[in-house]
């Protein structure tokens, strides 16, 4: 759903691995990883991306309770930069020396299980261990039957708005938008507009959120593929939404969406807190932005995404990481054990109060509202996590269709453009995207 890197693509790209296997001999890990040293203990080399900020701090702290907790396992931390470290693990894998634990896309675990990439872990996932986890998420870990991977942590998606403005705008707390009706409506009325120009917007659908994701909340919740993998993308309901989509641009104008797009910034620069943007779809740990970004005079709340019609609900869409056992590595027992500790709601609830994530684990995001270390505003955002993800829709990747997304992406952008009608763009999309799953079959 969001642009981000094709893991599935990469997943296929046997040149890639093999001229990333060529040239990243330093990468490989130590011929102590999975081993054990010399006092008895087995070495575990673990990945991720987290490399800063809050993430590392606590991943590095849990890391070093896990070593401390017991003596049989030694778990090292190694960085792999965004990105890189997709490369560096398929070529590790297919040298034969992979990482012990890495982190990993949620959304592609199937493909990698299909590529005998990861370990399957039914072995050691003891009974009513997917209990502990959001369903959906746990569905995203299942191949043919068997658990390759554990979820770790998740996002949903929401609307921050900006309390003063709505109080200045004598908008109540009553007054918040359920619907796309009500969302058009207040938002207009927080605009600012000086002459022809447009100082201030009260909200733009696709600041932040993909036109996927307002066709998903306008379909009952039904992504560009249904639960049974039928791809479903020409839909009454999401070419409404593309229509809606195409409303709201043609009334601020191509040229105010860029001309304030251009004024973006980080930081206080950030639209949202300078004032340029009312209300704004973000990622709910876009909370630990604000904690750090904002004046501490700085009021907000947060919302559900209104639905398209009264009852038609408040669906949103997530993504996140699961923790795998690549396939070869030297001690897959041990590797779980860790993956196990990691999995656990104290652990999970330790992270998630430095991080902002909404943890895979459900006892642990119950606890976090109620976390004494978190204050009001912490608490109310888990509040809102923990309600917003009974209508948070995970979107694994087809095993059918690795890499449809440029498919649909590429008649969207001709929608926005206006070369298409959204009914045309997505009748295109579907045929398009069925060919490709026909191809695949």
């Amino acid at each position: 759903m969001k642009k981000a890197l094709s893991i599935g693509l990469l997943l296929f790209s046997t040149a890639l691995v093999t001229a990333a296997c060529g040239s990243n001999s330093e990468d490989k890990n130590t011929d102590a990883s999975g081993k054990q040293t010399s006092d008895g203990k087995i070495t575990l080399d673990f990945w991720s991306f987290w490399g800063s900020g809050a993430r590392q701090e606590v991943i590095e702290e849990i890391i070093d309770d896990f070593n401390q907790s017991q003596d049989e396992i030694e778990v090292k931390y190694s960085y792999q930069p965004w990105g890189d470290i997709w490369t560096k693990s398929l070529s590790a894998i297919t040298a034969g020396n992979p990482p012990d634990v890495i982190v990993q896309d949620i959304n592609s675990v199937a493909q990698r299980a299909e590529a005998q990439q990861a370990t399957n872990l039914s072995e050691y996932v003891k009974d009513g261990m997917s209990d502990e986890f959001y369903p959906q998420l746990w569905d995203t870990v299942e191949y043919e039957g068997d658990p390759y991977a554990i979820p770790f942590n998740t996002d949903t998606q929401v609307i921050f708005y900006n309390k003063q403005i709505f109080k200045e705008a004598g908008i109540s707390e009553d007054q918040l938008p359920q619907t796309w009706d009500e969302l058009e409506t207040v938002a207009h009325k927080l605009d600012v507009k000086k002459g022809d120009d447009f100082e201030r917007i009260g909200f733009y659908p696709l600041w932040n959120l993909g036109a996927d994701v307002w066709a998903l909340n306008a379909d009952n919740g039904v992504s560009w593929f249904d639960k049974d993998e039928k791809v479903s993308i020409d839909t009454e309901n999401k070419v409404e939404a593309l229509d809606w989509i195409l409303d709201w641009q043609d009334y601020y104008g191509q040229d105010t969406i860029n001309r304030l797009e251009a004024e973006f910034g980080s930081g206080v620069a950030d639209p949202f807190i300078s004032g340029l943007v009312t209300m704004r779809a973000q990622n709910i740990n876009y909370y630990s932005s604000l904690m750090e970004n904002a004046p501490d005079d700085f009021d907000f709340g947060v919302i559900q995404i209104p639905e398209k019609e009264k009852g038609s609900g408040h669906w949103s869409w997530g993504g996140g990481f699961v923790l795998e056992v690549p396939q070869g590595a030297k001690n897959p027992e041990a590797s779980y054990k860790f993956i196990e500790y990691l999995s656990t709601p104290e652990v999970q609830e330790k992270f998630g109060e430095k991080s902002f994530d909404i943890m895979a684990n459900r006892t642990a995001n119950e606890n976090l509202v109620k976390n004494d270390h978190l204050d009001e505003k912490g608490q109310m955002i888990y509040q809102m996590a923990d309600e917003n993800f009974a209508n948070t829709v995970i979107t694994p990747v087809p095993l059918d269709a690795p890499d449809f997304s440029s498919l649909v992406n590429e008649q969207i952008d001709q929608i926005l453009l206006g070369n298409k009608k959204p009914a045309e763009g997505l009748a295109d999309a579907q045929k398009a995207v069925e060919d490709l799953v026909e191809q695949n079959k």
